[in-house]
């Protein structure tokens, strides 16, 4: 490795500092050093480096493609660096559980569930990330990743936690009580869709999307049901958030995809896991074989 080529570690503690709040000050306050000092290290980098990292053309600093880029980078191998350290101290076992999650999970989900694990474990901080994205988890600090689909993802080690079909499914306010034999048929409908990537994605991947007429809307995963029950838009999603809906009229099920395998899993990195994540993991088995032992029969 060509460490004569690397700038001073400072600077990149700075620069990285700044891309995680992209502001001077509140990157100082992070570091404990003034905004000035921040300032000067962000100059020194890109004299070290001879490459603009920031934008300075408008009223606020902002990130160049080579800023972006360097930034990622730093994100994750600081996050790398800390994490070893953590494990070699000792400290990894004592640092918040951090679980990365879809939106959709967490609120329908998860949530619900999580005080029955504060009253099991109340020693564990946790950190819940709700985010539409797949997140790799090396390097990144992430204990636990649930994921949606069929376990086959690299580098990883995947457990079926809980598995439900996709469904399409309205507010009966919405589309009214006839049936819909074609998927088409609901293009008279607004659809609502969660924002980025999400569960459903391999499904419009696989039928599309009837074009809207009313219109298509994104929204947070969180939002989404909701926005279904209230008699918003059509919705696609896993059939086990909206089953209680289903069975009490709230909302109709309009197509289900009987031949998916697909499935939440959990996700985690190869090797032994720290203490605080087994009992995660340990505690998610038992709520979803709970969940299915009461699961709602489909009507």
């Amino acid at each position: 490795m060509q460490w004569r080529n690397l700038p001073p570690l400072s600077a990149l503690r700075a620069f990285s500092a700044f891309a995680e709040t992209r502001n001077v000050v509140a990157a100082g306050e992070a570091l404990g050093v003034s905004h000035a000092a921040i300032s000067q290290q962000l100059r020194a980098l890109e004299g070290h480096l001879d490459v603009a990292l920031l934008d300075r053309s408008g009223r606020s600093l902002a990130l160049t493609i080579a800023g972006e880029r360097l930034a990622g980078a730093l994100r994750i191998g600081f996050a790398g660096m800390i994490e070893v350290v953590e494990e070699i101290t000792g400290q990894h076992e004592t640092r918040p559980l951090h679980i990365s999650t879809t939106p959709t999970f967490a609120a329908s989900w998860l949530m619900p569930r999580l005080p029955t694990f504060r009253e099991a474990y109340p020693e564990i901080d946790l950190m819940i990330d709700p985010s539409p994205l797949v997140v790799a988890l090396e390097g990144s600090g992430i204990d636990v990743a649930i994921r949606y689909g069929a376990g086959s993802w690299p580098g990883v080690e995947a457990e079926i936690l809980l598995q439900s079909p996709m469904v399409v499914v309205a507010a009966p306010s919405l589309v009214g009580e006839k049936p819909f034999e074609d998927l088409k048929d609901l293009s008279n409908f607004p659809w609502l869709e969660e924002f980025c990537t999400s569960e459903a994605t391999n499904w419009f991947r696989r039928f599309g999307v009837p074009r809207a007429k009313l219109g298509m809307m994104q929204v947070p995963g969180n939002l989404m049901l909701d926005g279904a029950r209230d008699g918003q838009g059509v919705v696609v999603t896993v059939r086990e958030f909206v089953a209680r809906d289903i069975a009490a009229g709230r909302l109709r099920e309009l197509h289900v995809e009987e031949r998916s395998n697909d499935g939440y899993h959990i996700v985690t990195r190869p090797g032994v896991q720290r203490k605080w994540a087994k009992a995660f993991t340990s505690w998610l088995r038992r709520e979803a074989a709970a969940a299915n032992a009461v699961s709602p029969a489909r009507s």
